[in-house]
């Protein structure tokens, strides 16, 4: 039984203890195997972002078995510090002078990219030879969600290497240990959904001190979303409640000591809570543009795309593709109720198709009484043919028709007016009470109107 307890112990601590060793250097730099001088730099080629295509006799595979760790340089008499250990291997070739290796900060859309150069004429003279190259200084933070990639120099399309990492956090037993970041103090959280609150306790910090607990959007900096909380050192209760509105990809909790520029620990847990991020989509029925905008920093392709109706597939509307980290926006939008908008990141695709539920009218009508007669007047976002049937209500949900139908046509944002012979007493009988808020008609005749009017 004791032996039960104690491994059942054993198994709770290796759940909430991170323990993978990481690998201790005193130096960070390059090497490269069989016997190849390289040598690297910082890069600043702006046009190496630009690929071209590769020549027939280069494979797409001369880049290949890229692999990244955390290693942690220790220097003695300073701080350690945590640095991707980043291997991959290149065949060589006559059309390749090296390799560009950069890393995006998926966290702050910060990147850094190094070059690598091979000697050229023992390179030339180990053409086809395959040669592992191996980079750790690129220092990172803690718990940072890094985008590493590897091209050719030159940039030749298709021919690239690209893998996402998540940096250990504190919880692992080394960071937690060397990392200075991580000895002001560790902490744990618990999210209430339903109240959307997210409580955070903090330990392992010292006790005559005060600390300091919020809640930020992680950009290039953590953007304050409401009033941080102070967990006073000398009481023996260490959390605290933070409310929040969205559970968002950059939304982290970031915690320091109250001293002069002390060190911040951000944890951003819910970097897989994507859903809220597709939800803010705008559409400006008088410019007729629609536009999305994230509420955080994300890799997304966006396209326009038509809702099938056998099988609810939406097919890309060509040419609509669009590639931006801060915002995306479309002109001349029809606001069509099968029209909608695809965002595809690496985690999947989301379809939104704001005009589903008639949130923004496509056409709108107006009815003003004149003399004896009524002047209907047409407003289309769209190029529409519309049908008017006058009828004189006689129930609630009846309209007897009078035998008058009338065709009218209306363009891009053109007012069209037109005239139907009516006693002044039909309008008050049709319309009596029930004008939309907007300056709409009656319910009655706008539904039966978008019954019968059609787009081409």
């Amino acid at each position: 039984m004791i032996c039960i307890h104690v491994q059942i112990l054993l198994i709770i601590l290796l759940w909430n203890c991170d323990c993978q060793i990481i690998p201790r250097i005193e130096e960070c730099g390059l090497t490269c195997s069989q016997g190849i001088h390289c040598k690297s730099k910082p890069s600043s080629d702006i046009f190496n972002s630009f690929c071209h295509d590769a020549p027939a006799s280069l494979s797409s595979m001369v880049l290949k078995g890229m692999k990244i760790s955390t290693v942690m340089m220790c220097v003695q008499g300073s701080p350690c510090s945590l640095h991707l250990n980043i291997k991959g291997t290149v065949s060589l070739d006559e059309n390749i002078r090296g390799l560009e290796i950069c890393s995006l900060s998926l966290d702050t859309q910060q990147s850094q990219c190094t070059n690598v150069r091979f000697a050229r004429k023992k390179s030339k003279m180990l053409t086809g030879k395959k040669v592992q190259v191996q980079f750790n200084c690129i220092e990172v933070n803690v718990a940072q969600h890094i985008y590493v990639t590897m091209k050719t120099v030159p940039n030749y399309c298709e021919v690239k290497l690209s893998q996402e990492y998540y940096v250990e956090d504190c919880r692992n037993s080394d960071v937690g240990k060397y990392i200075p970041v991580c000895s002001a103090g560790k902490f744990d959280y618990t999210v209430d959904r339903a109240r959307k609150i997210i409580s955070v306790n903090v330990s392992s910090f010292r006790h005559d001190q005060d600390y300091y607990v919020r809640l930020c959007h992680k950009w290039f900096t953590c953007e304050d979303v409401g009033a941080f909380a102070v967990i006073k050192g000398k009481k023996s209760l260490k959390s605290v409640s933070l409310k929040y509105s969205q559970l968002l990809p950059c939304l982290c909790i970031e915690s320091w000591l109250a001293i002069p520029d002390a060190r911040r620990i951000q944890l951003c847990p819910f970097e897989n809570d994507t859903k809220a991020l597709w939800d803010n989509l705008v559409y400006n029925s008088v410019t007729q543009t629609l536009a999305w905008e994230p509420a955080c920093p994300v890799l997304v392709t966006v396209n326009l795309c038509r809702l099938m109706t056998s099988n609810d597939h939406c097919e890309d509307i060509q040419n609509s593709s669009k590639n931006s980290p801060e915002k995306v926006k479309y002109s001349r939008v029809d606001t069509h109720p099968r029209l909608c908008m695809k965002f595809t990141t690496k985690q999947g695709s989301w379809v939104k198709c704001p005009f589903a539920h008639g949130d923004f009218p496509a056409w709108k009508m107006r009815t003003a009484a004149v003399a004896e007669r009524m002047q209907v007047s047409f407003t289309s976002q769209t190029k529409a043919r519309f049908s008017v049937l006058v009828c004189n209500r006689t129930q609630l949900a009846l309209c007897e028709s009078v035998g008058m139908h009338y065709s009218v046509s209306a363009g891009w944002r053109t007012d069209v007016d037109y005239s139907v012979p009516l006693q002044i007493c039909d309008i008050h009988c049709g319309f009596r009470g029930q004008i939309y808020s907007d300056g709409n008609p009656a319910k009655a005749m706008t539904h039966r109107m978008k019954s019968v009017h059609s787009l081409h």
